[in-house]
């Protein structure tokens, strides 16, 4: 790939995922655009900007121009929870237009674990959903999908901070004993990086993970156990994932629209079905306890 004229985009780029991927990106001297909504989007000064919205195709054309290859970050969740089914489907429609417009080649999605047989939620359903969409384009597009991504800023890790350092006593769901397979964020972002500059994984779909397989009591339980806290876990089979996201809407700091339909997906095992990716992207994994570290270490330093 020629660094001087090879041009990527990262919609989603203030997120969670992106702001780190950017930067790991830029690191490399690779020439990056950013879609952002706003000028003040706290993006890197050394970043392309290009102003737009995946949701009014009409302001996407400049973000689209002369781009080889596509981050797809974002995730409609962000903003009020009625509709968002909708909002991600045309925000992904409206992408794959402008990229096929623009002779996109290459596009790289980050969507989430789960079978559509498996009963899942609509948050899950909803990322599944992205996948096809963007699928349909005549571009290849590789399917990055991840259970939870432990880092600081993230919501899935945000929530069982907050319910750790504030509930010592939890009465929870049977959904406390679903197995996930957690990944650390800095491995996501190397899977990612990895992908852009291996052809061979263009046009795949690869389940990523970390080292283990853990229930959510067992996260709850380590975490506790790294920050020395004491929890007690007390499940109980009438407590549906639906009633306990209202609580927990209650007691994190993450927005409910985004809290909610995390917790009402947890009845979904989300485990990878393979670990193809790592013949072509052998990255050194980090353990669940060192991920949980690092994002503690993180989240002191920036306040």
């Amino acid at each position: 790939m020629d660094k001087e004229r090879a041009k990527i985009l990262i919609t989603g780029a203030t997120g969670f995922i992106g702001r780190r991927l950017l930067s790991a990106l830029l690191a490399d001297g690779l020439a990056v655009r950013c879609l952002v909504r706003k000028a003040d989007a706290g993006i890197a000064a050394i970043a392309e900007l290009a102003i737009g919205d995946l949701l009014d195709r009409n302001s996407l054309d400049q973000a689209f121009q002369g781009i080889e290859t596509a981050y797809y970050l974002v995730h409609a969740m962000s903003g009020s929870r009625t509709g968002f089914e909708r909002r991600e489907r045309d925000a992904a429609e409206n992408f794959v237009a402008v990229a096929e417009k623009h002779g996109v080649k290459r596009v790289i999605y980050l969507g989430g674990l789960g079978e559509e047989d498996d009963n899942l939620s609509e948050h899950l359903t909803s990322r599944l959903e992205v996948a096809k969409v963007l699928r349909q384009g005549a571009f290849q597009t590789t399917y990055l999908r991840a259970a939870v991504i432990i880092g600081a800023g993230g919501a899935s890790f945000e929530m069982i901070r907050a319910l750790v350092e504030h509930l010592p006593l939890m009465i929870t769901p049977r959904w406390v004993s679903t197995r996930c397979q957690p990944i650390a964020v800095k491995d996501v972002i190397a899977y990612l990086v990895g992908c852009l500059k291996d052809e061979r994984t263009a046009g795949k779909t690869y389940d990523i993970g970390g080292l283990e397989k853990l229930s959510y009591r067992e996260m709850m339980e380590r975490f506790a156990g790294i920050e020395k806290k004491f929890i007690m876990i007390v499940p109980v089979p009438f407590l549906t994932p639906k009633l306990s996201s209202y609580w927990v809407g209650l007691m994190t700091p993450v927005k409910p629209s985004i809290s909610m339909p995390l917790i009402e997906g947890l009845g979904n095992e989300v485990v990878c079905r393979d670990d193809e990716i790592r013949k072509i992207l052998p990255i050194p994994l980090t353990s669940f306890d060192e991920a949980v570290r690092s994002a503690l270490a993180e989240g002191t330093k920036a306040s």
